[in-house]
């Protein structure tokens, strides 16, 4: 019984190095040709493995992609976590939530294009599935939590909390999408500071309501 506990054991070991030997040349595969371009077999190539192999553990490019997505938004969850973690005063939490969100863009900006699917293919409308779609939304809506529940923690109601956390979304993408391609510079502006002057402006019109 131990010794095929242990069998098992290694036997789910060495799937998960194979899953992440797989997504980590999947992501490489997905930044350089993108999700159009992007193959099993080119994934396959990159990870050192057949492409029945990776039909083993996944059943299409869109599963796989959606799986390092999925991963991306965890760690982005983790970190607007660990910035409103010890934080209780509603204001000070909003604030950092939102400049949690930002400051993780920004160091890592193929994780941007990752989630807006910008490898090579521009600003297309892409889905990888109605489940998996509904499932990273879920991700991404968790990671911001934090900002909406402290706007209801300052007086807004349900539906207005949920409209400034994708207004804060929304106004940080736009920042950090000026901040990599550079054109932030053209007027002297900082995507930091822009980010702290906004969320300033709508705790001031929350405390004000």
């Amino acid at each position: 019984m131990a010794q095929a506990k242990r069998r098992q054991g290694r036997a789910r070991a060495v799937n998960a190095m194979k899953r992440g030997l797989i997504l980590d040349a999947a992501r490489n595969v997905f930044e350089a040709e993108g999700l159009d371009g992007a193959s099993v077999r080119a994934i396959a190539n990159e990870a050192g493995y057949t492409p029945a192999a990776l039909y083993f553990h996944f059943e299409s490019k869109e599963a796989i992609y959606a799986e390092v997505l999925q991963e991306s938004l965890e760690r982005l969850g983790r970190a607007v976590e660990s910035a409103v973690s010890d934080v209780r005063d509603p204001a000070v939490r909003l604030r950092a939530a939102a400049m949690a969100f930002l400051e993780f863009y920004a160091k890592n900006p193929r994780d941007l294009d990752l989630g807006f699917y910008l490898f090579r293919g521009g600003m297309k409308p892409h889905g990888l599935g109605r489940e998996r779609d509904e499932l990273l939304n879920a991700g991404l809506a968790g990671a911001l939590k934090p900002i909406a529940e402290s706007a209801e923690a300052l007086g807004a109601e349900p539906d207005e909390a949920n409209l400034l956390m994708v207004d804060a979304f929304a106004h940080a993408s736009g920042l950090l999408l000026l901040a990599h391609t550079g054109r932030i510079r053209m007027f002297g502006a900082s995507a930091p500071a822009l980010m702290e002057r906004y969320v300033r402006e709508r705790v001031d019109q929350l405390a004000g309501a």
